[in-house]
C-alpha cells in the first residue's frame, strides 16, 4: 500500500504542476487518501481572508450530498469542535450528533446528512491557515489520529494544491483589474472635461478598488492645499473651501507616496481620531485633533470611515490627488496601492488633456478678443475718416496699442485721463472713446481748464444763478449740465485751480453738483475724460494738482506717444493734411517732394501733430498748387539738418542732424557764440 500512496501522490504533484482544474487535483487527493482512510464523502474548506465566504472543493461522495448551502459559509458559522484552531488540528469526531453543535450551520448540515464520524486536517502555508481537509462517514468512530498521521504526505500535497490555486485566482483577479483600467483610456483620451466623466470613471475604479464615492483634488497654487475639481457624487460647487491640513501629519502626508487612513472616529465636540498607515514606518499611528467644521460635516454627512489618497503626477509635478471614500472601516490596503497608482496614472492624462483643452480656448477666446477689438478699432477709424480735424490717424504699433486701450474703455462708464505732450492729439482720442460709448449719440462737450479764469471756469463748469457775480444778469447752465448724457471733456485739467478742484472732485465721487450763486442739487448723469500735457505725478509734488482728483480721474490712463517716437506715421499725417487743407483753401498741393520728405521725417516735432499739420497748412499756401519742396516749409524745417559742435561758430557743424528738443547738447568748457547761432537762426 505504501507504494500505491507514493504513486497516488505523485499524481497528485503532477496535477498541481499542470495547473490542472482544482476539482480534478481533490479527485486524485481522494484517490490517494481512499489508500488510507475510508469515507463517504471528502472536500476542501479555503478562503481568502479569514472573514471571506468559504468556497468548497467537492471530493467524492459531496457532489451530491454536501455542497454549499443557500447561505454562503464562513468559518465563524463552523464550531470549534467541526473547524478546531490551527493548534487543536487534526480533529477526530467520533459521534457528530453528540460532539458537534446545531446552532452552527456547518455543523447542522453534516448532522442532517446523516454522517457520524469526520477527520478535520489543517491546510496552512508558513503562518498562513489556507482551509481543512475534511473526511466524512456515516458510521461512528471511523477515525484515530494515525489516520491523520498516514495522511501527512497527501495534506501537504493538497495545501500545495489549494495555494496554487489562490495564486492563480489572484492572478486573475489582478489581470482582470488592471483590465478593467485600461479600458478608461479611451473614455479618459477623449474628454477634455475631467469632471463629465468622473462618475463614469468611478463606476469603472469600484470592481478593481471597491469605494463609496470618489474625490479629485487639484493641488493649490502655493502647494500647500488642495482645490476639490470632481466627485463621483456629483457637480462640486465653486464655494467649496480648499482643504488645507491644519496638523503636521496632515502637511506632511501630502508629500508621501500614498496615505491610507484605516478609520475615521468621530469623537465629541467635534473631535476627530484618524487611525493612519504610516508608509515610512510601517506603522498604524493614530492623531486626534480639531478638524475644520466644514470637513468634519461633509465627512459625517457621507459617513467616511476610511480613506486612499493618491497623488497624481504630471511632467514631475504634483498636480493633483485622487481620493476614495469607504464607509466601511479598513477598507483600504497596501494591496490597493498599485491599483490606485494606476489609476491615477490614467487621471493624469485626462487632467493633461483638460488642462492643453484650457489652455486652447484661452487663446481662442484672446485671440477672438483681439480681433473684435480690431475690428473694432478699424471701423471707429473709418468712422472718424469724415469727423472734421479729430481723425485718428496712424498705422505704427504705439498708436494702435493706444486705439486698442481706447477702444477697451469706451465700453464702460469709467473716467479716463489721456496724457501725453501738448498737440499729440488727446482731444482725437477723446472723440474716438465717445464715438465707440454707449454715449455716443449724446453730446461731446469740451473745456479748456486753462483757457479760463478760477470764477469764469467755474461759472463754465456748474452754470451759474443769476446775480452770482457781476454780469450774471440770467441764469446760464454749464458745460456738465450741457453734457448730460454724454461725455464731458476738460483738456489741461491740471490747470484748475484748487478750489475747482475740489467741487468737480465731489462732482466725480456724488455725482452732484450746484450752479454757481445756487442752493438747489443737481444729478449729474455725464461720463468724464480728462487730460494733461503735464506729469500728473510731477504736478502732485508740486501741490497743484490733488493727489484724491487725479487717482479719481486717472481710473484707466492712456499716456500718448509723442510723434517723434512715431516716425511711420509722420508721412501718412502729411498726406492727409495736405489733402484736408487743399479742400479747405481751393489750391490743393500736387504733393510732397523728395526733400520736403526727408526733412519732414528729419525733424523731431516738438509740437507733434500740431506742429506738422501748421506746417503743412502754411506749405499749401506757399506752393500755390505746386509741388511742396523743403523751401516751402518752416524755417526751422527749411534749414539744412545740422549737430552741435563745439568748434564750429554757434556750436553747429554744417551737414548734421538737428538734435531732437528736449535732448540735452553738452556745451563745451569755453562757452558758445550766442551772436553766431542767432545768425545761422536769421539766415
Amino acid at each position: 500500500m505504501t507504494d500505491d500512496l507514493g504513486e497516488a501522490c505523485a499524481a497528485i504533484a503532477r496535477a498541481v504542476a499542470d495547473s490542472l482544474d482544482p476539482s480534478e487535483v481533490v479527485g486524485r487527493v481522494a484517490a490517494a487518501a481512499r489508500l488510507v482512510v475510508p469515507f463517504d464523502a471528502m472536500g476542501v474548506w479555503h478562503a481568502k481572508a479569514p472573514d471571506d465566504p468559504l468556497s468548497l472543493i467537492a471530493g467524492p461522495g459531496a457532489s451530491d450530498r454536501v455542497g454549499p448551502p443557500e447561505q454562503p459559509l464562513r468559518r465563524a458559522d463552523h464550531s470549534p469542535k467541526l473547524w478546531p484552531d490551527a493548534g487543536s488540528l487534526p480533529a477526530c469526531i467520533a459521534d457528530a450528533p453528540a460532539e458537534l453543535d446545531r446552532a452552527f450551520a456547518g455543523d447542522r448540515i453534516v448532522i442532517d446528512l446523516g454522517f457520524r464520524s469526520a477527520l478535520v486536517l489543517g491546510l496552512a502555508s508558513g503562518d498562513r491557515n489556507l482551509g481543512i481537509l475534511w473526511f466524512l462517514k456515516r458510521e461512528p468512530g471511523a477515525y484515530s489520529p494515525a489516520h491523520a498521521s498516514a495522511l501527512q504526505p497527501v495534506v501537504d500535497l493538497t495545501t500545495l494544491a489549494v495555494e496554487h490555486s489562490q495564486l492563480q485566482s489572484l492572478s486573475d483577479e489582478r489581470r482582470r483589474k488592471r483590465e478593467a483600467l485600461e479600458a478608461l483610456l479611451p473614455t479618459l483620451a477623449g474628454a477634455l472635461d475631467v469632471q463629465t466623466v468622473f462618475a463614469q470613471v468611478s463606476e469603472v475604479i469600484r470592481s478593481v478598488i471597491p469605494h463609496d464615492h470618489m474625490t479629485l483634488g487639484l493641488v493649490s497654487e502655493d502647494g500647500k492645499g488642495i482645490r476639490f475639481h470632481a466627485s463621483s457624487r456629483g457637480k462640486i460647487s465653486p464655494e467649496t473651501p480648499e482643504y488645507r491640513p491644519k496638523t503636521d501629519y496632515g502637511a506632511e502626508s501630502l508629500h508621501w507616496e500614498y496615505f491610507i487612513v484605516r478609520e475615521y472616529v468621530r469623537l465629541p465636540e467635534g473631535m476627530l481620531r484618524v487611525e493612519f498607515w504610516d508608509p515610512h514606518t510601517r506603522q498604524v499611528r493614530a492623531r486626534t485633533y480639531q478638524p475644520d467644521p466644514v470637513l468634519y460635516q461633509s465627512y459625517e454627512e457621507r459617513g467616511v470611515r476610511a480613506e486612499l489618497r493618491m497623488p497624481i503626477w504630471l511632467q514631475g509635478e504634483r498636480v493633483a490627488y485622487l481620493f476614495f471614500f469607504s464607509r466601511q472601516a479598513n477598507a483600504f490596503s497596501e494591496d490597493d496601492v498599485d491599483l490606485a497608482r494606476r489609476a491615477a496614472d490614467h487621471l493624469a492624462l485626462a487632467i493633461a488633456h483638460e488642462r492643453l483643452a484650457e489652455e486652447a480656448r484661452r487663446a481662442n477666446q484672446a485671440q477672438e478678443q483681439a480681433t473684435r477689438l480690431q475690428e473694432r478699432v478699424d471701423s471707429l477709424v473709418d468712422e472718424l475718416k469724415g469727423v472734421g480735424p479729430h481723425r485718428a490717424l496712424g498705422g505704427s504699433r504705439k498708436w494702435r496699442d493706444v486705439l486698442g486701450q481706447a477702444t477697451k474703455v469706451a465700453e464702460t462708464d469709467t473716467t479716463a485721463l489721456v496724457t501725453g505732450e501738448s498737440g499729440t492729439g488727446k482731444e482725437v482720442i477723446a472723440r474716438f472713446i465717445h464715438r465707440a460709448s454707449r454715449r455716443a449719440e449724446r453730446a461731446f462737450v469740451a473745456l479748456n481748464c486753462a483757457a479760463l479764469p478760477e470764477q469764469l471756469l467755474e461759472s463754465e463748469l456748474f452754470g451759474h444763478e443769476r446775480g452770482a457775480f457781476t454780469g450774471a444778469h440770467a441764469s446760464r447752465p454749464g458745460k456738465v449740465e450741457q453734457a448730460s448724457g454724454g461725455i464731458l471733456f476738460l483738456d489741461e485739467v491740471a490747470e484748475m485751480t484748487p478750489p475747482v478742484q475740489a467741487k468737480f472732485l465731489r462732482l466725480l465721487q456724488e455725482r452732484e453738483f450746484q450752479r454757481l450763486g445756487g442752493t438747489q442739487t443737481l444729478r449729474a448723469d455725464v461720463r468724464v475724460i480728462a487730460a494733461t500735457n503735464r506729469d500728473p505725478r510731477v504736478a502732485m509734488e508740486r501741490g497743484t494738482l490733488r493727489e484724491d482728483l487725479y487717482y479719481r480721474l486717472g481710473v484707466f490712463e492712456i499716456t500718448l506717444p509723442p510723434l517723434r517716437e512715431r516716425p511711420d506715421d509722420i508721412l501718412m499725417l502729411a498726406e492727409a493734411f495736405l489733402d484736408e487743407i487743399g479742400k479747405s483753401v481751393g489750391r490743393p498741393a500736387a504733393g510732397l517732394s523728395k526733400d520736403a520728405r526727408d526733412r519732414l521725417l528729419a525733424h523731431a516735432w516738438p509740437g507733434n501733430i500740431r506742429e506738422l499739420r501748421n506746417a503743412i497748412e502754411r506749405a499749401v499756401i506757399l506752393c500755390e498748387g505746386g509741388l511742396i519742396t523743403g523751401e516751402h516749409l518752416p524755417i526751422n524745417l527749411a534749414a539744412p539738418p545740422k549737430t552741435r559742435d563745439a568748434t564750429a561758430p554757434g556750436g553747429l557743424s554744417p551737414g548734421a542732424e538737428t538734435p531732437p528738443a528736449g535732448v540735452p547738447v553738452a556745451i563745451p568748457p569755453e562757452g558758445v557764440n550766442l551772436e553766431a547761432i542767432e545768425r545761422d537762426l536769421i539766415q
